[in-house]
């Protein structure tokens, strides 16, 4: 077969090679971000951790958000409480992932500012074989090409089947604040 003088297998793959490049601006990614919980009840020893290699991904186009935190990766300052936490209460080994898959609502990305605004996000959290719904506001904020957000919100271990032994039931709180700070990076 004889190439002809006008190549359109050209023209698609500069059609595709520009639709990749525009849908690929508008997503934002942090692979390093920043999850905190505390479950810590007075007189007793602090019950917190945190991990700084959670995955958080923002698609500009559809203000859809999406974030993984490998359970594992949740550093206490006691290893024994950390142990526990994992084998004990969260099963990581069945449950390896805490996954949150959201929608942040009346979010106009061009609108941000290096002035934090408030910005409501719905969505639901998966940890432990359960899922919950929820619905926080973060603080939203962009400074070059990144996107920066902090939040904050509550659950309990009820909420994800989560059963603490009486004889700790008393040394965790039970409400669990969990804060959340992510640097998200345009890609």
């Amino acid at each position: 077969m004889k190439a002809s003088k006008n190549p359109w297998w050209i023209l698609l793959i500069a059609v595709m090679l520009g639709s990749y490049t525009t849908h690929a601006q508008q997503k934002y990614i942090d692979k390093k971000g920043k999850i905190v919980f505390e479950a810590s009840e007075q007189l007793f020893e602090e019950v917190k951790a945190e991990t700084a290699t959670a995955t958080a991904i923002l698609d500009i186009s559809t203000n859809q958000i999406a974030s993984l935190a490998l359970v594992k990766g949740f550093r206490f300052k006691n290893s024994l409480m950390e142990e526990h936490f994992n084998e004990n209460y969260i099963e990581s080994d069945t449950y390896p992932k805490a996954i949150f898959k959201g929608q942040l609502l009346d979010f106009d990305s061009s609108s941000l500012t290096a002035s934090p605004s408030e910005v409501i996000v719905d969505g639901t959290l998966q940890l432990h074989g359960r899922e919950k719904e929820l619905q926080t506001t973060l603080q939203v904020r962009k400074t070059g090409n990144s996107i920066l957000m902090e939040g904050a919100f509550i659950v309990t271990p009820e909420d994800f089947a989560i059963s603490i032994p009486k004889i700790v039931r008393n040394k965790i709180a039970r409400e669990v604040q969990v804060q959340l700070n992510f640097n998200l990076v345009q890609k």
